[in-house]
């Protein structure tokens, strides 16, 4: 029979036979290593002398006590020290301080915890500027709150600079209250609430409400007094409050 006709489990039987007889012969005759073969290896090892551990130690030595003193110590960065954009004016942040004066009594007001009626005026740094600073000037006098939902563009400092240029010399509470928006369910701007004396937030899906009958709310691009006077005119029960911001506007 031909090799190339062998069953191939015969052939692989074979071919294990052969590995296992060779690996008995190397182990019965192992290589014999001479000392002719042990110095030659010796000799072609490099010699490491005195001199190249001194040269190593001088190249890749620790730095002394004196070095580490004198070295420079990393300071953080000054961030007011940076250069600032030319096309921005700098912010005043004490005459914003003076615009919030009243801050304090405003968010009571949104609140509904005011000892007198209050009246919110709910806008977006969006709208036209005119319309802005006429709603503004209006609250400043009506002693009103201007209310944002929250900062123009996302950044506080553009939110900083867009209310100081409204606000200017003025004495008008604005502040930014999400909340107020729900507790009003203040959807659009310009909104004018106008709320009762002695509001009390009650509890809603929302978080805080105030009481269906304890405000008057009004939409439009109109000025503060056309929507009080609107106010007066479609609920009567809300005409005294709404008479003692007219009278502030007028006056």
């Amino acid at each position: 029979m031909w090799a190339s006709e062998l069953h191939p489990s015969a052939w692989t039987l074979g071919l294990t036979a052969a590995l296992v007889a060779s690996a008995q012969a190397l182990a019965q005759n192992p290589p014999v290593i001479t000392d002719a073969d042990i110095e030659r290896v010796r000799r072609e090892q490099p010699a490491i002398t005195d001199q190249d551990i001194d040269a190593a130690r001088r190249k890749y030595g620790m730095p002394s006590d004196a070095e580490l003193r004198s070295a420079p110590v990393p300071t953080r960065p000054n961030v007011e020290a940076l250069p600032q954009p030319l096309s921005r004016p700098p912010i005043d942040l004490e005459a914003l301080a003076r615009g919030y004066a009243s801050q304090s009594e405003a968010m009571t007001q949104a609140q509904g915890l005011a000892t007198g009626p209050g009246l919110l005026v709910f806008v977006s740094l969006s709208m036209p500027r005119p319309t802005l600073q006429r709603l503004v000037d209006q609250a400043a006098r009506a002693k009103a709150s201007i209310v944002l939902r929250g900062f123009a563009n996302g950044s506080l400092r553009d939110t900083v600079a867009q209310v100081q240029g409204l606000i200017g010399s003025r004495q008008v509470a604005m502040q930014i209250d999400p909340q107020a928006f729900d507790r009003y369910a203040v959807t659009r701007v310009p909104t004018f609430v106008l709320v009762r004396d002695g509001t009390r937030p009650v509890a809603c899906a929302s978080g805080s409400c105030a009481p269906a009958d304890s405000f008057l709310r009004t939409s439009g691009d109109v000025s503060l007094d056309y929507a009080l006077e609107h106010m007066r005119r479609s609920a009567p029960g809300f005409g005294p409050p709404a008479d003692t911001f007219l009278k502030r506007i007028k006056g």
